[in-house]
């Protein structure tokens, strides 16, 4: 989805049912379901081994080095996973979000894989600037796992900022608020190429989405047809996946590439497209050295309302401060395993937001960087829990951390 609420609640959604680690854990079929098939489900750190039958954790310790470990808890399956979530975006404020995941998956013959596990989920979430949201989601693997659909309904409202698109100095320095209140869904289907890491998928996706500006004021460079618009399109994408884990990766590749087509062919009340890029490169340096660089580029073509382009996602820039028609941004992060469980993460990151492809105008620059700090709370599951306080030219911002901060199911 375009709009921010959406992408807020379906990436804490999907993303923060790991902090409800700390109350009632999940199912083994849980952490598989979150790890590329290609890849080893139960990852070794740089901490030390998983457990062998001769050698089982109990309880909330790990009998190997005897530290704090959800490893067995999570082995405990309870159906559903209730979660409580904390919100820091500055953009909305501070808040939090509650909701439940079903996980389903079938019982393996001897012999057998685990299949991949179905998942539902329901939620809903309030931060301290009004902005709120509800959501509905399911996913269900088919054909042994070849095949993965996904279905996602949104509704609530979200109070931002326009700072203009690009270099605009009037609303770069005077923002004025607005208000989006969507409601809508996507559907979308990923199959797997061969035995390959490569995946090609299918989507659509509707929205309405009701809009107000402070004081009835519409900027006169926004392109807004009238107070409520409709958004719909269809989205191919391929997507390539090497990770050796989803959580915390210490290697491999994730890059996706997408193209939203949206028309009034599909159902909504313009045409525009959206191009969005993401390369994720995770290079061991040494056993307790990672690098982590990420790279993405987002284009916006036709009448796109002003809320669908694209904007600058890196921590310690508030979404959708810096927006345009076009961005570009980088990210590298390295991460040093200090002593037993805890880790030490620094991070820098550059984008860019301009208006004209070809031309390069109107561009709006930042540099952002920050620090954390990270523990490893399910070794098993190679998973690692942790704070970053960021730093921007606009503001400094605190995100809770589980596993990377470049997640990507």
């Amino acid at each position: 989805m375009s709009v921010i609420l959406f992408a807020l609640m379906n990436n804490y959604l999907f993303i923060f049912p790991l902090a409800m680690l700390f109350v009632v854990g999940a199912t083994p079929s849980f952490g598989a379901s979150l790890t590329n098939t290609t890849a080893n489900p139960w990852p070794n750190t740089t901490t030390n081994t998983p457990s062998t039958a001769t050698n089982k954790p109990s309880g909330f310790f790990d009998n190997k080095d005897h530290w704090f470990d959800m490893s067995s808890f999570l082995a405990t399956g309870h159906g559903f996973v209730p979660m409580v979530m904390p919100i820091t975006e500055p953009a909305v404020g501070y808040g939090a979000g509650v909701g439940l995941i079903f996980i389903d998956r079938p019982e393996p013959k001897p012999g057998e894989k685990p299949a991949l596990p179905n998942l539902a989920v329901i939620g809903g979430a309030l931060t301290e600037n009004g902005t709120w949201g509800a959501i509905g989601s399911y996913s269900h693997w088919w054909l042994d796992d070849r095949l993965q659909t996904h279905f996602f309904l949104g509704y609530g409202a979200a109070n931002l900022r326009y700072y203009g698109l690009g270099a605009d100095s009037l609303y770069n320095n005077h923002s004025l608020g607005y208000t989006l209140r969507p409601a809508g869904g996507t559907v979308d289907a990923r199959y797997r190429l061969g035995d390959s890491p490569f995946l090609a998928g299918l989507g659509y996706s509707f929205t309405d989405t009701k809009v107000s500006f402070s004081g009835n004021v519409l900027p006169p460079n926004v392109n807004l047809p009238s107070s409520q618009t409709k958004v719909a399109g269809v989205t191919p994408l391929l997507a390539y996946d090497t990770r050796d884990n989803i959580f915390t990766p210490t290697k491999g590749i994730y890059a996706e590439t997408s193209v939203a087509l949206d028309n009034q062919i599909f159902g909504g009340d313009t045409d525009f497209q959206v191009w969005d890029s993401t390369s994720i490169y995770y290079l061991p340096l040494s056993p307790k050295w990672t690098l982590g660089v990420k790279a993405d580029a987002g284009f916006s073509f036709g009448d796109a309302p002003f809320y669908a382009r694209p904007s600058i996602s890196l921590r310690g820039a508030p979404a959708r401060d810096y927006q345009a028609e076009d961005i570009a941004q980088v990210e590298a992060e390295l991460r040093w395993q200090l002593w037993r469980r805890f880790s030490l993460i620094g991070f820098a990151g550059t984008g860019v937001a301009w208006n004209d492809f070809d031309k390069f105008q109107s561009r709006r620059t930042l540099v952002t960087g920050g620090t954390g700090f990270r523990y490893e709370l399910a070794r098993k599951f190679g998973l690692h829990m942790g704070v970053d306080v960021a730093f921007g030219p606009d503001t400094t911002a605190v995100y809770i951390q589980f596993g990377s901060a470049w997640f990507r199911p």
